[in-house]
């Protein structure tokens, strides 16, 4: 489906003909760049070893201290599919009850895979009292006067295998900067409004949908759009991600952008607040990147409603990031310690690292909040828990200086 079909839909159906005020399309200014953490979920989701549930909850904890403010952490799907995933719903529990102390209000997002995982998400929701926030403000993502914070095991018995994902601002950005430590400055002594998100997935080849779901992207987004609709009726935002939106392990790197353009738009339609367009395999490269995100703007996309999630398989997630930045994508996926695989992708490696990420955008003059510093010191640690390399550049480096 040819891209031009796609926007001549979008304007068919008035898509964007009045702003939203959401958790994930909050305004920012062109200098401000948005990190998604998706380390306790993504990152952790491929792990051989046994994680225990306290290891999981000190990660976050860690995370939550840095000044990110949107932090994925878990994924309500069938153990047998994902076992690193089967005590979500105590981490669920947990951070609703008793969420850290953070700088900023923080978004927690939960991955559900379908309509089930969304029921045992809610039902876990009800059962818990939530904590009582200590901070002057409460947060309420779809109110505009709040202040623009962008957005955090059951058995299920589906037959299919589980998933595995891992403003129009084109400004430049600012080429002065007063420290690559971007220090972060607290909004209130001990923060803890926490809001709730969910994410949902689809692919962009039908190969890789066969294999991830067990369905057809249609059939994807049917499911897609029932759990949207269940969500926006208890008033929880959702993201999506689109994978393998740059190459896929079964029909190759060539991914038609225009497939990317229609499938994101159909996500959006059906009220998802932000797409995270994912190159779940590390194959982009920076011209195949800046085609597709080309192509996503001439489908009458907006960059404010679009996210950018690489591994680096390749060596190639930093380069493809620079490239989203120019084109004016300012909201980022990244795993501390470079953390993430893919079971469904032979070969590819893990997301970019949020250290070597906050370095590269601190250098470039933008602002993130969060002190990469303090990322380093997790990346080492969590590293040195799973028995595996740290594969942050950048995090290595600055723990080299630190202890100099």
């Amino acid at each position: 489906m040819s891209s031009m079909r796609t926007m001549r839909h979008l304007r068919a159906v008035g898509y964007r003909t009045s702003r939203r005020y959401l958790s994930t399309t909050s305004p920012r200014l062109a200098g401000e760049v948005r990190i998604v953490e998706v380390g306790p979920r993504d990152g952790l989701q491929n792990e051989k070893k046994s994680i225990e549930l306290k290891t999981k909850l000190e990660l976050i904890n860690r995370l939550a201290q840095t000044g990110l403010r949107n932090i994925e952490a878990g994924s309500f799907v069938a153990p047998k599919w994902v076992p690193q995933m089967a005590n979500s719903a105590d981490v669920f529990n947990h951070l609703l009850g008793h969420p850290p102390a953070s700088l900023h209000p923080i978004t927690y997002n939960y991955l559900v895979p379908n309509l089930k995982g969304l029921q045992n998400l809610l039902r876990a929701s009800d059962s818990v009292q939530p904590a009582k926030p200590r901070s002057e403000h409460s947060y309420n993502p779809h109110d505009p006067k709040t202040p623009p914070n962008p957005p955090s095991p059951q058995e299920q018995e589906e037959a299919e295998p589980a998933p595995i994902t891992s403003t129009q601002d084109p400004n430049e950005m600012p080429s002065d900067t007063s420290s690559l430590k971007d220090p972060v400055k607290p909004e209130s002594s001990s923060a803890t409004d926490t809001q709730t998100e969910i994410s949902i997935f689809t692919a962009a080849t039908e190969a890789f949908s066969k294999a991830n779901t067990n369905c057809s992207i249609a059939e994807s987004l049917a499911r897609c759009k029932d759990i949207v609709a269940l969500a926006k009726s208890r008033d929880i935002p959702v993201r999506g991600y689109v994978s393998v939106a740059l190459g896929c392990p079964y029909e190759g790197p060539d991914v038609a952008p225009s497939q990317v353009a229609e499938i994101t738009a159909s996500l959006l339609e059906m009220g998802v607040d932000e797409v995270s367009v994912a190159d779940t395999t590390g194959m982009g490269t920076a011209p195949r990147t800046r085609d597709l995100l080309k192509t996503l703007s001439s489908a009458g996309i907006a960059n404010q409603d679009l996210a950018l999630h690489f591994h680096d398989t390749y060596g190639q997630a930093l380069v493809n990031t620079v490239v989203g930045l120019e084109h004016g994508i300012r909201t980022f996926d990244s795993s501390v310690g470079g953390l993430g695989g893919c079971p469904f992708s032979k070969g590819a490696t893990g997301n970019i690292a949020t250290e070597d990420l906050v370095y590269c955008l601190h250098s470039l003059g933008a602002t993130t909040g969060v002190n990469v510093d303090k990322v380093a010191e997790i990346g080492a640690w969590i590293s040195t828990k799973l028995d595996r390399s740290n594969d942050s550049r950048a995090g290595k480096a600055v723990l080299a200086r630190l202890q100099t």
